[in-house]
């Protein structure tokens, strides 16, 4: 059975960090709710669901997927890019030390947890503004031990990797090929998001069924193929979330 933690939206989400996004006024009640709806989705799809505490003290809190990256065998505490963000590595790792051992980066490497997509023992990280290549250097060598591999692809423009491109399963990825390293993927069956919804690409596939944002009809479309499941994000979209990162599947 699988297992997501999760984590209260923040009273305080309002003051979240923001790469390339315009601030907007967040409805935090709202917010709260789409979230609270995520989990029950998650639920829905037969996963067990862990909520840790919202803390005002995080405003970026909800985003639990950032400060670390979770495989079979371990999971790595992240330094992340934000550095107003790093104190949420502690609570969180008291949490993880439930289901796998812990590794810990350093400094000079940063990295967050957006910016790596699993395809088997292969992970992709982007090199974006909050991940660096020691951050890529540093997962490889504390992955190597497992078999695991590390590609690094440059991103731009977007706030991290998975911000340009998920993997759907089947060799197949959703991307924004504009926000990501040309050739990257080449091997791989590409969907292109369309030009007029460049923010489409972030889904999480949860067994059979495609979860992703309801903002995003055209690119829906596209993925006719696959069992889609749409849910309503569009208030924590503002502090430029998607779908992967408001959970850690273990």
């Amino acid at each position: 059975m699988l297992t997501a933690l999760t984590r209260g939206v923040s009273s305080t989400i309002a003051e979240c960090e923001l790469e390339y996004l315009q601030r907007d006024v967040i409805d935090v009640a709202r917010a709260a709710r789409q979230h609270r709806d995520y989990e029950a989705c998650l639920t829905d799809l037969g996963v067990r669901v862990v909520s840790l505490p919202e803390s005002p003290e995080f405003p970026d809190g909800v985003f639990v997927e950032d400060p670390v990256v979770v495989v079979d065998e371990i999971a790595v505490i992240t330094r992340m890019g934000a550095e107003s963000r790093r104190k949420e590595s502690e609570s969180l790792a008291e949490a993880l030390a439930q289901f796998r051992p812990l590794r810990w980066m350093r400094e000079p490497a940063t990295l967050e947890g957006g910016d790596v997509m699993r395809v088997g023992k292969t992970l992709y990280v982007g090199l974006s503004r909050r991940t660096n290549r020691e951050g890529a250097a540093q997962l490889a060598e504390l992955l190597d031990p497992f078999g695991y591999r590390i590609v690094p692809v440059k991103v731009d423009a977007c706030l991290h990797l998975k911000s340009a491109c998920s993997y759907l399963g089947d060799h197949t990825i959703l991307a924004n090929r504009q926000w990501l390293e040309q050739g990257a993927f080449q091997d791989f069956e590409i969907i292109d998001v369309p030009p007029d919804e460049p923010s489409a690409a972030n889904v999480l596939r949860i067994g059979d069924t495609v979860l992703m944002s309801a903002s995003f009809p055209k690119t829906r479309e596209l993925l006719r193929r696959f069992h889609v499941r749409e849910i309503d994000v569009s208030e924590l979209q503002k502090a430029e979330a998607g779908v992967t990162c408001t959970s850690i599947i273990l």
